[in-house]
């Protein structure tokens, strides 16, 4: 393997420890003072404050975070879901020694609490019995504010999911406005973004040291105040790398300007009053690279202007690879918040230490017997790797766990399986996911990490599989063939969403996958059918979707197997038009598809889909104010009508679609024969499909075609997000 290039990091078990080690392991970190009592602790280095329920599981994060911070010496205890209208439940636990940590939980609390139609859910898969409405609409300010009432000399760090994607000024779909920096919001002392391993031991063992919370600058994956840019920082105006203007020639956003003497330059109106910003030609930028840091449209400008918006999104992403990144400032008001480039992923060697922890894998005895439901989808799967280099724009993986795939060992992995076997009272024999963000990016990178680390392609697979990423799955089938090999394995599944175009790279690989893996169903996420939508998304077209279905049917008639693909599509993404999904749904009727659930676009913060939204402008080009305008299906009637594309089967959608399609010029496709898509008539007492957890599939003869052969009645459950939400 080469080795890698990016910038040195400590290694995340060589700190020394901090002397409450003395103490010993907890069976389970502490959430109340009896607890605390009998571990002989008089109090807690640091609180972790979540809007989860506690599962001492590694797919949870304040589970992972608290036994990294315990296996570095410190005493850890947990608030979760506390009463959010007063203090009182965030003293429960006493001052905290070092820090109070906070997070909304593993998912972000309003994608959470309310769906793409701004609908409150009637249930929360994190908390016990599933019970909605136990954690606060962005519960990460309100969490912090109590922190700060309860104790108000404590720090408060932030992080997590929630204030991850929210680290500059971002667009928030909820209030249809742009928001300020979650920072400021929470008045917390520091955020912490991405995958926080790194950046909490660092912090922990540096105020356990005796530095203040003032003095944590500069540590990667942070974001914090700054009265002025630190001296030996130059300042590099976010528009000479993406100048926001009048109609140019098409050219690389992300160009240096051409070369030029060392000299200060024009006062740009994006900087602060008073700074001015330095150009240096090619050779001396590489040099100062470190100690360059580019201001961003202050969030006074940005809140007010799309476009500069759209600008502020396109250079922020372009500054997420840790080999190259550059620290970012943005004004907000008389404040200036500085964010660090992304920290450095953690080796093979740190993630088996991650994930060999003394974790009970079980919820905390608080709870009794009560059915947690993540929990329950997830006890019994294995985490194998972080990251994806997929870029959808639409999706928060990356700009929360990097573009970077970070592996375990294969050793550590068959480890944690026969731990599954050997202690979980419920295990059947049943592994029931061998994943992460994506099921089939284990051990994938780039062949030249030089190229990797000097890389700032948003996608490493659109519009093609890049020549310089190795897609060698062998290491992938190996762990298979080595997990389901294991005395007391009857079954290893694959629930993870898995990368087709990948797939398709090798057959042997697919044909693993299909033969030993697949329950009978595989869901794949193709998300549409036509180039538009998907030339946004930066997904890859139906070809490719055709390439692995032929290999997926093959194999499984091989394997003497009737199995089906389950794909996944997306409703009223930006750049979808009627007539898109209008195609859309004759594609599933051709195929025999019937959804019963559907998932309409959700414009998540920081997302590159967002940015569109907010903008109407498609911002994975050159963005500027003459930029011809895209489409965006905002308005409620309008995202209506897409999902019930989705859903023409569905009696109570047959209006609105009888409409549309008599507008679209489309009347031939209403009617009571096989070949239309929506009959003339209206059912009486019709009686809508009940819509619950699962996604529904059923198929008959349709008259579009052939029979559909490639989905029969399911009930495909969907593996909750452990780490991010789509």
């Amino acid at each position: 393997m080469t080795t890698s290039v990016l910038p040195d990091a400590p290694y995340l078990f060589g700190y020394r420890k901090y002397w409450a080690q003395r103490f010993g392991v907890a069976p389970e970190l502490p959430m109340s003072r009896e607890e605390m009592d009998a571990l002989g602790w008089d109090s807690c280095d640091i609180i972790l404050v979540t809007g989860d329920a506690y599962i001492d599981h590694p797919s949870f994060g304040m589970a992972l975070i608290g036994r990294l911070l315990e296996a570095q010496g410190f005493r850890v205890g947990i608030l979760s879901q506390p009463d959010w209208t007063n203090a009182e439940d965030f003293k429960a636990l006493g001052k905290p020694n070092l820090f109070f940590g906070v997070t909304g939980g593993n998912m972000d609390s309003m994608v959470n609490r309310y769906t793409s139609d701004k609908k409150i859910r009637s249930n929360d898969a994190y908390t016990a019995d599933g019970v909605a409405g136990k954690r606060p609409d962005r519960a990460v300010n309100v969490y912090s504010h109590r922190c700060r009432e309860a104790y108000k000399d404590v720090p408060i760090i932030i992080g997590g999911i929630e204030a991850s994607l929210r680290r500059i000024a971002h667009y928030d779909y909820w209030s249809d406005t742009v928001r300020k920096s979650v920072l400021l919001d929470a008045k917390a002392d520091l955020l912490v973004y991405g995958n926080a391993e790194r950046q909490v031991v660092e912090i922990a063992h540096r105020l356990a040291n005796g530095e203040t919370i003032g003095e944590l600058k500069g540590i990667r994956g942070t974001a914090h105040f700054v009265k002025q840019v630190p001296a030996g920082f130059a300042v590099k105006d976010s528009t000479e790398i993406d100048q926001p203007g009048t109609l140019t020639p098409a050219v690389n956003p992300y160009q240096e300007q051409p070369a030029c003497e060392l000299k200060p330059e024009a006062t740009s109106p994006l900087l602060a009053t008073g700074e001015s910003v330095i150009r240096f030609d090619k050779l001396a930028m590489r040099q100062q690279r470190a100690k360059t840091v580019i201001r961003l449209p202050a969030y006074e400008t940005v809140k007010n202007d799309p476009i500069l918006y759209a600008h502020a999104s396109r250079v922020m992403h372009a500054e997420t690879n840790p080999g190259n990144a550059r620290p970012l400032l943005q004004q907000h008001g008389s404040r200036d918040v500085w964010l660090n480039p992304p920290p450095i992923p953690l080796s093979t060697k740190e993630m088996d230490g991650v994930f060999a922890l003394p974790y009970s894998r079980l919820p905390h005895k608080t709870y009794g017997k009560a059915h947690i439901p993540a929990f329950e989808m997830i006890q019994h799967s294995v985490n194998i790797m972080r990251g994806c280099f997929g870029g959808c724009t639409f999706c928060s993986i990356t700009e929360h766990e990097g573009r970077i795939i970070q592996s375990r060992s294969e050793d550590s992995i068959i480890k944690e399986i026969e731990a599954i076997r050997d202690t979980s009272p419920a295990f059947t024999g049943h592994i029931s996911d061998l994943g992460g963000p994506t099921a089939n990016m284990y051990r994938l990178a780039c062949k030249d990490p030089k190229i990797e680390a000097a890389c700032r392609k948003p996608s490493c697979v659109y519009p093609g599989i890049c020549p310089n990423l190795d897609t060698d799955h062998t290491p992938l089938i190996k762990l298979y063939r080595r997990a389901r090999a294991l005395p007391g394995i009857k079954k290893i599944f694959i629930a993870s969403g898995l990368r087709y175009d990948l797939a398709v790279e090798s057959p042997e690989y697919v044909k693993e996958l299909v033969t030993h893996h697949v329950g009978g169903y595989l869901k794949i996420a193709p998300e549409h059918t036509e180039q538009g939508p998907l030339s946004k998304m930066m997904k890859p077209g139906m070809g490719t979707y055709d390439r692995f279905k032929e290999m997926f049917d093959r194999y499984s008639k091989e394997a003497g197997k009737e199995q089906y693909l389950i794909p996944y599509f997306i409703a009223a993404h930006p750049g979808t038009t009627d007539l898109d999904m209008l195609n859309l749904a004759i594609w599933l009727k051709r195929n025999g598809f019937r959804a019963d659930q559907v998932q309409a676009f959700l414009p998540s913060p920081m997302a590159t889909a967002t940015a569109m939204y907010h903008s109407g402008k498609d911002t994975l080009h050159k963005v500027n104010y003459k930029a011809p305008d895209m489409v965006i299906p905002k308005s409620v009637k309008q995202r209506r009508l897409h999902k019930a594309f989705l859903r023409y089967h569905d009696p109570k959608n047959w209006p609105l679609l009888r409409d549309a399609l008599n507008s679209m010029g489309r009347s031939d496709l209403i009617g009571n024969g096989k070949q239309h898509l929506v009959p003339s008539f209206q059912p009486k007492g019709t009686v809508p499909v009940s819509s619950g957890k699962a996604h529904v599939f059923k198929t008959k003869h349709t008259g579009f075609g052939k029979p559909a052969t490639d989905s029969k009645k399911t009930y495909a459950k969907q593996r909750p997000k452990t780490s991010a939400s789509r």
